[in-house]
């Protein structure tokens, strides 16, 4: 390890799953592989069924009240929960569901500039309300739709979050345009040939003149973001009121 990385201070992750070999996943590819090596930051994937205290390491039981599917228990995820806790005792936790509140680029700013956080991957039909209740956990989502579990979604967010700290892209510029940055989405880019199947690069993109780029990438945001996502349109007009 290089002297400069070694001084790095390591942005930490511990995930509670039942599925541990996910993880890293894609957070151990590319550049964000090379900072998971670099110990820019670091996943620590704990086994939920290690803190099961049956023989049969059960983690989840029938829905009080009826109905299909299992539901993790309390129990054994305030274990799990507990462990991690006294491993980082000053990191955020959130559990990934479906009901949670919508996870946004600012929350991924917001925690890049912390110690980490805390990750509980949940499976199944659900986890026990008691839970939530007897533990800080906030409960996050990825979007209005439903996985198998977790652990897709942690590693997505943990994503959008590890690739914010310092010196991971490379350059502090490559996250400064993107989508949602400044409330609005990405203008289109392109890159050579000059042509393709007919189409030509906008001679905006080639002419050299800095300011009319600006003007033209900030009007195709605009459209953009007016057609694809009138929410974040309404938003973006009415702060410039």
């Amino acid at each position: 390890m290089a002297e400069n990385e070694a001084n790095v201070t390591s942005w930490r992750a511990v995930v509670l799953t039942l599925f541990p070999d996910m993880f890293p996943g894609s957070l151990g590819h590319s550049l964000i592989g090379r900072g998971l090596e670099a110990g820019r930051f670091s996943v620590e994937a704990l086994n939920i069924r290690d803190f099961a205290t049956d023989r049969h390491r059960s983690v989840d039981d029938t829905p009080a009240g009826g109905g299909a599917g299992m539901v993790m228990k309390a129990d054994v995820l305030a274990a799990a929960f507990d462990h991690a806790h006294k491993l980082a005792p000053d990191l955020p936790a959130f559990c990934l569901s479906a009901r949670g509140r919508p996870f946004k680029q600012q929350d991924a700013h917001r925690l890049a500039q912390g110690p980490g956080a805390v990750l509980l991957c949940g499976r199944f039909e659900g986890i026990d309300e008691r839970l939530f209740q007897r533990r800080s956990i906030e409960e996050i989502s990825i979007g209005d739709f439903v996985l198998a579990g977790g652990e897709s979604a942690a590693l997505a967010i943990l994503e959008s979050i590890v690739r914010l700290l310092p010196g991971m892209l490379g350059s502090e510029d490559s996250t400064i345009e993107e989508s949602f940055e400044n409330g609005l989405l990405e203008y289109p880019q392109y890159t050579r040939p000059q042509q393709w199947e007919g189409l030509d690069i906008p001679e905006v993109l080639t002419s050299g003149n800095h300011k009319r780029i600006e003007e033209w990438r900030r009007q195709q945001s605009e459209k953009t973001t007016a057609d694809r996502r009138p929410d974040l349109w309404a938003a973006y007009q009415s702060r410039r009121k």
